[in-house]
């Protein structure tokens, strides 16, 4: 299993980063910094609480005033890039624990963007939002039609309602009514680092407002090559929930005229670790667009279950057209996913319809 992103932020790059503090601040104590964050409670912390903890350690080693404080840390940052590789999280997290008094808000807003390009701000500018949500977000505004395309894919992915590992925004969730201009100037944004953000803030507002991402995707589809990606990765939940408004978007709404034949497991019975295979045909009465995909149903630890959904391929059949396919699922544990003794089972989707379902059981 490969190593865990949370142990890249180990002793030796926390140690450099004290020493290029030193290097810029002679009054820096990299020792005491370093012994500070790594102590006993280090090893068991998560990623986010090891950015967090560097943060609130810089805190106590850098100057006490905010703007001297900020300068040490642009110098740092003019040659961190190139060993950190984007693990500098805990710069604009540094921002944003120290930084939110309004005497700081300029040179906080300031920061972000600088800092950005080198270690993404998004996680930082949500508390910012969450203390002046008006302001903020003109800012991000202002932000999405920055030059940078790392500075306006931060005005999009640090307004998502449900940003992985971040503050929720549950006034956003409630009405996303604020995201909505800055997502207009980026639907054609020629860098797919702000098109992938806009198509995953679309998939955070469709899992609470799905009616309004059916009705952006209808006015946006069509119009533009890079819009129609961002339209389709956007519309992904939905496409596994198999809302209607959004397969008819698509012409993925028929599916009485395909036909599903020979839906067989390689097995019925497999142990934890092992992978189990499946297979299917389908034919088409006349011609038409078919999106596969196929269902786990998961064993919990209190022995409910639990569909997640996994895409095959999306085709097109002529009339009378017949496909194969076969496929292999793992059930290997991985860190984000423990599997349970029981019985499992595969469920065929096509164009959000389950057309067959299959038991099996996951053994030790």
């Amino acid at each position: 299993m490969p190593d865990l992103i949370k142990n890249m932020l180990n002793h030796e790059l926390i140690h450099r980063l004290a020493l290029d503090i030193q290097s810029v601040y002679s009054a820096f104590k990299p020792n005491e910094f370093l012994k500070s964050v790594m102590d006993e409670a280090w090893a068991d912390l998560e990623l986010k609480d090891r950015v967090y903890k560097i943060s609130v350690n810089l805190g106590k080693y850098l100057p006490a005033d905010y703007k001297t404080a900020i300068g040490i840390i642009d110098k740092v940052v003019m040659n961190y890039g190139s060993w950190l590789d984007g693990f500098g999280w805990f710069f604009p997290i540094f921002v944003e624990i120290y930084g939110q008094d309004e005497i700081n808000w300029d040179v906080s807003m300031a920061a972000l963007e600088r800092y950005t390009p080198y270690a993404s701000s998004e996680l930082a500018v949500r508390s910012f939002i969450i203390k002046d949500e008006v302001r903020m977000m003109t800012q991000m505004y202002t932000w999405s039609k920055h030059e940078n395309e790392l500075v306006r894919r931060l005005a999009c992915e640090g307004c998502r309602p449900a940003l992985p590992w971040a503050l929720a925004l549950t006034s956003f969730k409630k009405d996303p009514g604020p995201i909505l201009p800055i997502l207009e100037p980026l639907k054609t944004d020629p860098s797919l680092h702000v098109r992938k953000s806009v198509a995953n803030n679309l998939n955070d507002i469709s899992k609470t407002h799905p009616d309004l991402v059916v009705k952006i995707a209808k006015d946006w589809y069509g119009k533009n090559k890079y819009t129609d990606w961002i339209v389709k990765h956007g519309c992904r939940t939905l496409l596994k929930k198999g809302n209607s408004g959004v397969l008819t978007i698509f012409e993925l709404q028929d599916t009485t005229i395909i036909d599903v034949d020979a839906f067989t497991l390689g097995a019925t019975s497999i142990a934890i670790g092992y992978d189990i295979t499946f297979s299917f045909k389908i034919s088409a009465k006349e011609a038409t667009k078919a999106r596969l995909e196929y269902g786990i149903d998961y064993v919990k630890s209190k022995g409910k279950r639990n569909r997640k959904i996994f895409q095959i391929s999306e085709t097109a059949l002529k009339e009378n057209e017949r496909k194969c396919y076969t496929r292999r699922h793992s059930f290997v544990d991985v860190s984000t996913r423990r599997h349970y003794t029981g019985i499992h089972s595969i469920a065929l989707i096509i164009n959000g319809v389950e057309r067959g379902k299959l038991d099996f059981d996951l053994t030790i």
